[in-house]
């Protein structure tokens, strides 16, 4: 995403505050590397207009973004990617990434009679 680009348009569902949704999609987009370190994130404003939502709707997502550090304010300028932004949401998605992530696909995958060679040849394929 290039400095103010309007992302791809998808619906927020109806399980998730959406200011908790649009921080996950901005997360996302850090940890992907859409959005670099100190490159300008859309503004309250445009997110409102975007999406259809109440501007505060998408200042409380900024909001939790800088308070985690993900995300700073530049005075007259906007909102940026923080430098080691993508650092930090790695770590922190490391740690959780073996429970939540690995551990129920290697039950899954026992249960389904699934080896773990399989799975290391699976993975190996699909990287």
């Amino acid at each position: 995403m290039s400095s103010s680009a309007v992302p791809d348009v998808e619906p927020f569902d109806d399980r998730t505050p959406i200011y908790q949704q649009i921080a996950g999609r901005l997360r996302h987009a850090i940890l992907s590397g859409e959005l670099p370190e100190d490159s300008q994130v859309m503004s309250t404003t445009q997110y409102a207009t975007t999406y259809r939502i109440n501007p505060a709707t998408a200042a409380k997502a900024m909001s939790a973004l800088v308070d985690e550090g993900l995300l700073h304010k530049r005075r007259g300028l906007g909102m940026f990617v923080s430098p080691g932004a993508r650092d930090r949401l790695r770590t922190d998605r490391r740690e959780t990434f073996w429970d939540d992530s690995v551990r129920p696909v290697a039950e899954q995958a026992r249960a389904l009679g699934i080896t773990t060679d399989q799975l290391i040849a699976y993975l190996k394929e699909h990287q």
